[in-house]
């Protein structure tokens, strides 16, 4: 009978380890129409793909897609207290910002919303993650070389960790590319899975 309970026991704590694991490792991914899928189904983007991988590894990490195609950072921040209390995320990864500068947005003001993103995503226990975003040269290598800045001083203001920019090494090959020019196909989204899968394990430790 002892021996019974005693395996129960076990079991019992194989099957709730993971689950404990995985709550301890839930991204929230606030990002634009990059991590949105933007253009295809849902199914095909780099976000699912990962989980997939993740899944298929028994890895302890869930994801959490919040990104909107068009987003900006002010319209995340508004959106951020409401995910903040759904999802009680261990982790938040800001991709964001290439739709501010696409816009023209004052760098203050980019500079001022991601502050407050990583503000609010540290008051509720989570670490944060920001992403080196770039944009094309069309506002003039001033601008373009103060917005992407920003990233870097942002993140080491708020002592978060920055992360590099997943789509760089794609964009130029139109292979991998929409009729766009801005979003990432199908092809390429297994390049930005293998890339984030990278990227994410640099920045959690699981």
């Amino acid at each position: 009978m002892m021996n019974s309970i005693l395996r129960f026991i076990f079991v019992l704590l194989l099957v709730i380890k993971p689950l404990s694991a995985a709550a301890d490792n839930t991204i929230l991914i606030l990002g634009d129409s990059l991590s949105a899928a933007y253009g295809l189904k849902q199914e095909q983007g780099w976000v699912k793909l990962l989980q997939d991988k993740y899944d298929t590894e028994q890895a302890p990490v869930q994801l959490i897609n919040a990104s909107i195609s068009g987003e900006t950072t002010g319209g995340a921040l508004r959106r951020l207290d409401s995910l903040l209390n759904e999802f009680q995320p261990s982790h938040v990864l800001i991709e964001l910002g290439g739709n501010d500068g696409l816009r023209g947005f004052p760098i203050k003001r980019l500079k001022e919303n991601l502050a407050s993103l990583v503000s609010k995503s540290k008051q509720a226990d989570a670490k944060v993650a920001i992403m080196e975003i770039h944009i094309p040269p069309n506002y003039g290598p001033r601008y373009t070389g103060q917005f992407t800045a920003s990233f870097a001083t942002i993140a080491d203001e708020t002592d978060s960790h920055l992360m590099p920019f997943f789509v760089l090494d794609i964009a130029s090959d139109k292979s991998l590319m929409q009729n766009d020019n801005i979003h990432p196909n199908k092809t390429a989204q297994p390049i930005l899975r293998d890339t984030m899968y990278k990227s994410i394990s640099e920045w959690v430790k699981y």
